[in-house]
């Protein structure tokens, strides 16, 4: 159990990683002006996502669903692990919704500001910190 928690936590800190960078070179894209730097965004956001983001967010639902059902007796009735779980599901929503923005940017027909993507690039923050509050802390 302990290195399939290991590999659980590895695979999270890449798609933490992941998803706090592919937002800033949103901004960074939406904030170039030559087509140069726009196409070169294009490239990064590409490799980034499918590289690192994609693979990385399977390999922890691949761990953590094996963690999970090992041991399901204990964590079926645990209120803690059930607020992580909507909290993952939310990061999931966020990692989506990445690359719908990727999609449109990489069609350059995305139309929200480099200001926006600051702001976008700050929500997975809070779901880390009520995850890791969830898993660390158990407050319920």
């Amino acid at each position: 159990m302990l290195w399939i928690k290991a590999f659980h936590i590895i695979s999270v800190i890449s798609w933490m990683a992941a998803l706090f960078y592919l937002p800033r070179l949103f901004v960074y894209h939406t904030m170039s002006e030559d087509d140069i730097s726009r196409e070169r965004f294009k490239i990064m956001e590409r490799k980034l996502l499918r590289g690192i983001a994609n693979p990385a967010m399977g390999a922890t639902y691949i761990f953590g669903i094996w963690m999970v059902w090992l041991g399901w007796g204990y964590y079926s009735t645990q209120m803690w692990f059930w607020c992580k779980i909507v909290l993952v599901v939310l990061l999931t929503g966020y990692h989506h919704a990445c690359i719908a923005y990727w999609k449109q940017l990489r069609d350059d027909r995305c139309t929200k500001s480099h200001t926006f993507f600051r702001v976008f690039n700050e929500l997975p923050v809070f779901l880390l910190v009520g995850i890791v509050i969830m898993v660390v802390v158990r407050p319920f």
